[in-house]
């Protein structure tokens, strides 16, 4: 939604396109090939669990774009200033440090 540029968008499909990224949707596969892997995030001490469900992925950034977790495929968390993006979903896990780092950001705009 973010994403300034969708690889296989649809025609008029909607977007805020306010970070400079272009993406893959459903980069992972239908909702059948959900899964959850350990994540080294830049910002923690130590990895995360990642939901991911239907994920898109980052395939390229912008010169103001920080990448913030990785896997092979591709880019799956990024920032540009107060704003943040993951593929995957930090509310389905029980750790809320994704949360709480983004709390930090507001807090610094």
């Amino acid at each position: 939604m973010l994403a300034r540029d969708i690889m296989d968008g649809i025609k008029g499909q909607p977007r805020l396109g306010l970070m400079d990224i272009e993406v893959q949707r459903n980069a992972f596969g239908r909702q059948r090939e959900s899964f959850e892997t350990e994540l080294d995030f830049d910002t923690l001490e130590s990895p995360l669990t990642a939901v991911f469900i239907r994920a898109p992925i980052v395939k390229k950034t912008g010169p103001e774009v920080e990448t913030l977790a990785e896997l092979p495929e591709g880019i799956v968390a990024a920032r540009q200033g107060n704003l943040l993006v993951t593929s995957f979903h930090p509310e389905l896990a029980d750790d809320l440090r994704i949360h709480q780092y983004f709390i930090d950001i507001c807090k610094t705009i």
